[in-house]
């Protein structure tokens, strides 16, 4: 198969700049920008919505990212090898995937209606966040389509392992497979552009936040302000993260 520049542009150096830019702008944003590193939540605005939004979209694209991992990253080899048909994998990738797409889909809307009802949420709304949501809700579209069209296909659909996991997995090794990626329907040449497009934003935009989950959250000890504990001369063992505390004054009273 004869490629063009366009083919060698877009599947061979594209992925390469995209990255060199989100690593590099991750680390310019956290050496320049630490306190702009943040959600930027107008979760003091508006709650209702939020609860429904938020939770919805952010469980639903992680299944969303599950499911690329599994996809693009895992040999179709590997799951025939033990033992999981092709019809097999197809289905579930079509039910499971379709779910976590329309959730996606769900959340990202009604965050987007809230956002644009909601009159402080939307005061506090700047056009790189207007920019972030355009690219985000396109690269979300676009994978819903590539992922109906196969189910309209049927049989006859595009085997997205045959093409596309191969390029993505060869550009780990720094040998794009382009002519793999080149025989790729035009759908999922949209959907991949428009998702590296999303990653060469992302340092900029309020995603960047999904670089730094609390992790160290699950492991802290608590944090009491105030105790009202009567008796404070209990030999019980304290537990960590429970010890009493008081002031000086109060601790010279109860002596």
């Amino acid at each position: 198969m004869a490629l063009s520049a366009a083919d060698i542009l877009l599947w061979g150096v594209l992925p390469y700049v995209m990255v060199v830019v989100l690593v590099g702008g991750l680390i310019w944003r956290y050496k320049y920008d630490q306190f702009g590193w943040t959600t930027r939540s107008s979760q003091l605005y508006e709650s209702r919505l939020l609860r429904i939004a938020s939770p919805l979209f952010h469980f639903g694209l992680l299944a969303v990212i599950a499911g690329h991992f599994f996809g693009l990253v895992i040999p179709m080899a590997w799951t025939q090898g033990v033992g999981m048909s092709q019809d097999f994998y197809h289905f579930n990738a079509l039910f499971v995937g379709g779910i976590a797409g329309v959730g996606t889909l769900g959340g990202i809307i009604l965050l987007i209606y809230r956002r644009r009802t909601t009159g402080p949420v939307f005061m506090a709304t700047t056009k790189n966040d207007k920019t972030m949501y355009v690219v985000l809700t396109a690269a979300i579209v676009f994978g819903l389509w590539t992922t109906l069209a196969s189910v309209f296909e049927g049989e006859h659909g595009h085997n997205y392992r045959e093409t596309v996991a191969p390029w993505f997995r060869s550009l780990f090794i720094f040998q794009p497979d382009i002519a793999a990626m080149a025989a790729a329907p035009f759908s999922f040449h949209l959907h991949t552009l428009v998702g590296m497009a999303l990653f060469v934003i992302w340092p900029f935009t309020r995603l960047v936040h999904a670089f730094t989950a609390p992790f160290h959250y699950l492991f802290r000890p608590y944090i009491v302000y105030r105790s009202r504990d009567k008796d404070r001369t209990s030999s019980a063992p304290v537990h960590r993260g429970w010890s009493a505390v008081g002031t000086h004054d109060r601790d010279n009273r109860n002596r």
